[in-house]
């Protein structure tokens, strides 16, 4: 694969993009001639860094500036990263050459991956500069990275974030400023995408540029109850200590006297004051008779 290929030349055959022309192209065939040609026209000005953030599953993105991809120190150490690190960068900046070369889908389907995870990458740094911290701000406002599932966060916006800053590693997770946890995003799409994209250092580092942004802390805690009762801190000791079936049996037994507990709590035994003369009468039956057996 000598050369640099223009991304031109991977429009037509690319499996990505040629479904991006796909969507755009298949009303204006439908049209004449000269909406036709409009069409197109507004499709070449299309670059491919808006077109791969508006993909299903890729909101979580942010375009970055052409200018930034440009600047040769901002990509640095990353052409030992990618394959086919040329090609990808020609295919993300929409970039023209004079070469020209023809390439099997095999070789178009492992240049557009490179350029994925390229992007990804320059992603990763980008947004951690001032541009696309805020950039990233405005999503987190429109909550565009999902809320935190937890009750008592009350509907918490989240921010992306990775639990590796190597590719290939673990996909992206959202991090809740107001528990401070991480939760798996919402959205099934969301979990192919590769978490280094958004690096671990990310969202912490947004909350410190913009402290006004962080919540407060939230002040209900959930509290387990078994019958109206919090359980002690050691409710479980006695359980955990012995293994195996005597195990189970303990805290069968444990289940069995917290349940008489909650009958004897609700109801009056038989020799109270307040039983019924029949409810009396029944209970020395039973008496009378366990003596004379």
């Amino acid at each position: 694969m000598a050369g640099r290929e223009p991304y031109n030349n991977f429009r037509p055959e690319g499996r990505r993009f040629s479904r991006f022309q796909e969507e755009r192209g298949s009303e204006s065939e439908t049209e004449d001639s000269d909406e036709a040609s409009g069409s197109l026209e507004d499709e070449e000005e299309a670059s491919w860094i808006s077109w791969f953030c508006s993909l299903k599953g890729n909101e979580f993105f942010c375009e970055v500036d052409e200018d930034y991809v440009q600047d040769e120190f901002n990509l640095s150490g990353l052409s030992a990263q990618v394959l086919y690190y040329d090609y990808a960068l020609d295919l993300i900046l929409d970039s023209e050459s004079p070469n020209s070369e023809v390439f099997t889908d095999e070789q178009h389907e492992l240049i557009e991956s490179a350029a994925e995870l390229l992007y990804g990458l320059i992603h990763a740094r980008y947004i951690l500069t001032a541009r696309g911290l805020g950039l990233m701000l405005e999503k987190f406002k429109t909550c565009d990275f999902g809320r935190c599932p937890r009750v008592h966060c009350n509907g918490q916006s989240c921010l992306p974030v990775g639990t590796s800053d190597i590719p290939r590693q673990s996909t992206v997770k959202v991090f809740c400023p107001k528990c401070e946890d991480i939760h798996v995003p919402r959205s099934k799409y969301h979990n192919h995408v590769d978490g280094a994209y958004f690096g671990t250092t990310f969202p912490h580092l947004l909350l410190m540029a913009y402290p006004s942004w962080r919540p407060a802390k939230p002040t209900s805690v959930y509290v387990p109850r078994v019958f109206g009762f919090k359980l002690h801190p050691t409710a479980f000791e006695s359980a955990g200590q012995s293994g195996g079936v005597s195990s189970r049996a303990g805290s069968s037994q444990a289940v069995q006297r917290a349940q008489r507990s909650g009958r004897m709590a609700n109801s009056a035994p038989a020799n109270d004051v307040g039983a019924s003369p029949a409810r009396k009468a029944r209970a020395g039956g039973r008496g009378g008779n366990a003596a004379a057996k």
